[in-house]
């Protein structure tokens, strides 16, 4: 059995299959009406979600399966206590596939070693995206007609914009592309995230002017307020990057403008007639690309639960961490090149 907990967890050879599969549902949607008939999809939703969890619904129900679920956490037994790990033994005996959203970082890991169906993360905290990221790759493909090679402006939210840390961690394994890092500096990339993707090349810096006339791709995130312990640092920092219509003056005619949404006011309502805007674009992408993905894990679907977690037992003191909360979960810490991290949010330790 295959689950999708990080974007790593799909080869390349697997990306350009699913974005192949992608465009020829796109191109003929019929033959894939009845694809999933008598299968389920539960979307286990534990903190709020508009785009992601409509997409996933959306996916199931156009490849003829049905969807069973919740979409917040107060409406699931989670608010009596119950573990992810349980929840995910229980619905396995009633879905074929589930999609879990949660607050808590690592939590859609457990749940993938619980069950004994195919789990895929629609985002776990500040933590992972990996379906936000296929949309971003066949959106990328269908603008620019290529993977590598590519100079992306990656602006915003760094830290805890889990969408920019899978989709480097998903481009920096193709060759030839530059990662222009703006950010205010509370919300730099993570170094993990940078010591990872070792074909990359990063630029940082606190300047998007300097940089918009080379970018192939702008991806623009929202400040979340959400992630922010610290209100009045929320509140300093939330209008650091506004991206309006004269700011794009100098960029490339072919750039093509990302943003994973939900926007506050970091893409001016003015972009949108601009031809670059592809962030509507990407929604659509976003459900193509998941009706592939779920195809993909059911025709690997065997029922069997995957192996234990391995790591030396420690401490997490990442306060997002699923072993913060769940129940006699102990913290896993593994070792990668002399780098200590916990299993489940990948926070050093």
């Amino acid at each position: 059995m295959k689950s999708v907990i990080d974007i790593l967890d799909l080869s390349v050879s697997e990306l350009d299959g699913l974005i192949n599969t992608a465009l020829d549902i796109a191109a003929h949607p019929d033959r894939y009406a009845e694809k999933c008939k008598g299968k389920k999809l539960a979307t286990l939703f534990f903190e709020p979600s508009t785009r992601t969890r409509l997409s996933f619904e959306a996916a199931m129900l156009e490849l003829g399966g049905s969807v069973i679920g919740f979409s917040e956490a107060n409406s699931s037994s989670a608010s009596k206590g119950e573990s992810v790990s349980d929840t995910a033994k229980v619905v396995s005996n009633y879905a074929d596939i589930i999609a879990m959203r949660h607050f808590k970082e690592g939590a859609p890991l457990v749940a993938a070693h619980s069950a004994t169906i195919p789990v895929i993360n629609a985002g776990d905290g500040g933590h992972h995206h990996p379906t936000q990221t296929l949309a971003d790759l066949l959106t990328i493909y269908r603008e620019k007609g290529r993977l590598g090679n590519l100079k992306i402006g990656l602006v915003g939210d760094l830290k805890y914009g889990r969408t920019v840390h899978s989709l480097i961690a998903a481009l920096s394994r193709y060759e030839g592309n530059e990662f222009y890092l703006v950010s205010p500096e509370e919300l730099k990339l993570p170094e993990y995230v940078k010591k990872d993707a070792h074909n990359a090349h990063f630029v940082e810096t606190s300047q998007l002017m300097s940089h918009i006339n080379s970018f192939d791709v702008l991806y623009m995130t929202r400040i979340q307020r959400e992630r922010f312990a610290d209100k009045a640092q929320y509140e300093r920092l939330k209008n650091s990057y506004i991206l309006t219509p004269d700011k794009l003056i100098s960029a490339k005619k072919d750039m093509c403008i990302l943003h994973p949404l939900p926007r506050v006011n970091e893409i001016s309502v003015k972009v949108d007639d601009d031809p670059r805007a592809c962030y509507f674009k990407q929604t659509l992408n976003g459900k193509l690309m998941r009706m592939a993905l779920i195809l993909h894990l059911l025709s690997l679907s065997d029922g069997k639960r995957l192996p234990p977690l391995s790591g030396e037992v420690g401490v997490c003191t990442n306060p997002a961490c699923i072993t913060s909360t769940e129940q006699e979960l102990p913290a896993l810490i593994s070792e990668t090149d002399g780098v200590r991290r916990c299993v489940y949010c990948d926070k050093e330790v």
